[in-house]
C-alpha cells in the first residue's frame, strides 16, 4: 500500500510542477509595492481562461499531495 501511495504522490507532484511551470509570470506583483494598480474588469474576469484552469489544476493537486503525503505517513 505504501508503494502505491508513494508512485501516486510522485506523479501528482509532477504534474503540480507542470501545471505551475505553464503559467504565466503575474506582473503585477512587483508594480503594487509602489501603489500602481493595473487592475480593470477584464483582468479580473478570467474565469474561463487558461490561467483560471491551471491554477484550479494546482490547487486541486496541492490539495491530493497534501493528503497523499497525510496518508504515506499514516501507512508507514
Amino acid at each position: 500500500m505504501s508503494t502505491v501511495l508513494s508512485i501516486l504522490l510522485i506523479i501528482d507532484a509532477l504534474f503540480m510542477i507542470v501545471t505551475v511551470l505553464m503559467q504565466s509570470s503575474d506582473d503585477d506583483g512587483m508594480s503594487a509595492l509602489s501603489g500602481r494598480t493595473s487592475d480593470s474588469y477584464f483582468s479580473k474576469s478570467k474565469a474561463k481562461t487558461m490561467e483560471a484552469r491551471l491554477a484550479l489544476g494546482t490547487k486541486i493537486a496541492a490539495a491530493i499531495f497534501v493528503v497523499l503525503s497525510l496518508l504515506t505517513l499514516l501507512v508507514k
